[in-house]
């Protein structure tokens, strides 16, 4: 069921290359500029940009990652967040370090990494749109109202 909505949300994985900018795509797309949406990463090598599938997959739905650069929890513009979804066990525990002094939900949600898809390339785009799929989903289920008659 849907909650409320946050005002400010972070999406957090491993490197900040794949899954937390394609989470931080699909809640723009679905939001827009109506709730403050950032993705960093924990280990994050300077001046790294998106994965291309992760750019390729995103680029299917109307989103450019393109020009996305990746950084850390030490990189944000802003850190006071509402929520702090994290994709993977290390971002986790990073999130938790990080939220410890302030007042931040931290929702966990395990996310396979499509970086380690093998085969051609067409059956890593196929990973890739799996994990984009996957991540909408919860991002729906999570965040999107239930519509009810008269409201």
């Amino acid at each position: 069921m849907a909650q409320d909505l946050p005002g400010a949300v972070l999406f957090a994985c491993s490197r900040n290359r794949v899954r937390s900018p394609m989470a931080l795509g699909l809640f723009k797309l679905a939001f827009g500029d109506r709730i403050f949406v950032d993705s960093c990463g924990v280990r994050v090598e300077a001046g790294e940009e998106a994965d291309p599938f992760a750019v390729a997959v995103m680029d299917e739905l109307g989103f450019d990652l393109s020009g996305h650069v990746s950084k850390t929890f030490d990189d944000l513009d802003d850190d006071s967040f509402d929520l702090i979804i994290t994709l993977t066990p290390e971002a986790h525990h990073r999130a938790l370090e990080f939220g410890r002094t302030r007042a931040v939900a931290v929702e966990y949600w395990p996310t396979p990494d499509p970086t380690l898809a093998q085969g051609s390339r067409d059956e890593v785009l196929s990973q890739y749109r799996d994990v984009r799929e996957r991540l909408a989903a919860r991002i729906r289920a999570r965040f999107e109202r239930p519509v009810t008659f008269g409201g």
